[in-house]
């Protein structure tokens, strides 16, 4: 277990100063010579609609971010390319070389649930050192939140039984490693990808595919040599050939001590039930089913009633179940009256029509509860926080003048995860299509 990632200390990433979009770039350039470079921004991460049908949504790769801004600096081949293409002048190249995050970061903390309009993050410090986060910082956000969201409901789905995620053969190579990560804030129990277990301490699991049976001349062979290998505790998978066959075959070669078996074909429903009754009949009345093959949070539901044990989630899951990004976008909120630091801060919004309304100004925000404890609105507003409101703020100080002072281990996020959803109504783990579970409140003068 990687001892980094188990202590919430930073995790070794390359340089990440390249994960920013030309026009980022360009900006700081006139804005370096127009003079408005250094004046004091504010901008803000929120998402102005849930993915269609969703009740909520999870805020997952904080801990990304952090370690992004962290390792936001221009190294020397990067500014040579970015030289050789012409991207930017010579004195902007010369302030890139220099760069260095120096502002202040809050936001909703790690595994928190959110709701449209939320101000998820908020990035303070000069308009320049800023704006050339924002690629950077909504690729995680949108991305982890989108799988953690969809873990989320997976873990509703499951009722307490394991989750495994297994996707990482289903998406790009370093987006399998954040997706498990955000899994694991949403709720899933381990992954395979052993990068994910490496880097962040994620429990991993794993035994045999069926490529492991079809190598040897009989299935028998193959269950014969893993349990030698991994004991009797291991994993079967019996859905090579005949399923009865093999899980008679299975509890024969492990005896009674045999772990689980895992069907990854067929009728899930019939095969768990038939399978239990088999293994229950040989005699291995503890060992375990789990299930793959295709799952989303609909098709682990319809296997509520079913005896399977643990489920494994490969593509949906790592997709986001339909939905793989948030919308979130980063906007400016606000910015100072001039280039003098002491200058006020003035709110501004871009004039949007339609979907795309834009709030001024930089927002708090707090979860108001019902008399019972249960959460009932989202309340998003300006100015000073209302006084039955206060000390019930969702944001926390994340970065403050360039230090990062909120790193936490990644369990901590899951289990505030868990805890925030089971603040929310009931009807949030509803997997019917519906509104948001928590409508928003705004308070802007």
């Amino acid at each position: 277990m990687n001892a980094a990632a188990t202590l919430g200390l930073p995790v070794a990433v390359p340089s990440t100063a390249l994960f920013t979009d030309h026009y980022e770039l360009t900006m700081v350039q006139a804005a370096l010579r127009g003079g408005t470079a250094d004046r004091r921004s504010v901008f803000e991460v929120f998402t102005r609609r849930l993915p269609e049908g969703r009740r909520y949504g999870v805020v997952a790769g904080t801990g990304r971010v952090l370690d992004a801004v962290a390792n936001f600096r221009f190294e020397d081949d990067q500014l040579a390319f970015l030289r050789a293409h012409r991207v930017v002048d010579e004195p902007t190249l010369a302030w890139l070389a220099d760069y260095r995050f120096g502002g202040d970061i809050s936001g909703y903390p790690e595994g928190e649930v959110y709701f449209p309009g939320s101000p998820i993050l908020r990035v303070e410090g000069t308009f320049a050192e800023c704006v050339l986060l924002e690629t950077v910082v909504l690729s995680i956000l949108n991305h982890d939140s989108a799988v953690a969201a969809a873990a989320s409901r997976m873990a509703v789905a499951a009722r307490g039984r394991t989750l495994v995620e297994m996707g990482a053969r289903r998406t790009h190579e370093l987006a399998a490693v954040a997706a498990a990560r955000a899994a694991y804030v949403g709720g899933f129990d381990a992954t395979s990808d052993l990068a994910a277990g490496y880097r962040y301490g994620i429990p991993t699991v794993g035994t045999s595919a069926h490529a492991f049976t079809l190598v040897h001349d009989s299935e028998r062979d193959a269950f014969t040599a893993q349990v030698d290998s991994l004991g009797r505790g291991t994993t079967l998978l019996v859905d090579t050939y005949d399923v009865t066959e093999a899980v008679r075959a299975a509890v024969e070669i492990a005896g009674p001590e045999l772990g689980a078996v895992r069907i990854d074909s067929g009728d899930l429903l019939l095969l768990a039930h038939r399978v239990r009754q088999q293994l229950d009949e040989l005699g291995a009345r503890d060992a375990r089913i789990v299930v793959t093959s295709d799952l989303d949070e609909y098709a682990i539901a319809s296997l509520a009633a079913a005896p399977v044990d643990a489920y494994g989630v490969g593509t949906q899951l790592v997709t986001g179940s339909g939905h793989p990004t948030c919308s979130m976008v980063y906007k400016l909120v606000a910015r100072a009256a001039s280039a003098d630091r002491a200058a006020p801060l003035v709110p501004v919004a871009k004039k949007s029509m339609g979907a795309k309304l834009s709030i001024a100004g930089a927002k708090w925000a707090a979860r108001r509860q019902d008399a019972e404890g249960v959460a009932e609105a989202e309340v998003v507003g300006t100015g000073e926080v209302p006084a039955e409101l206060a000390g019930q703020e969702l944001s926390v100080e994340l970065v403050r003048g360039g230090e990062i002072v909120a790193r936490e281990p990644l369990e901590a996020a899951r289990e505030r995860h868990r805890a925030a959803r089971a603040a929310l109504p009931l009807s949030a783990t509803q997997l019917s299509r519906g509104e948001p579970v928590l409508p928003t409140r705004y308070l802007v003068p």
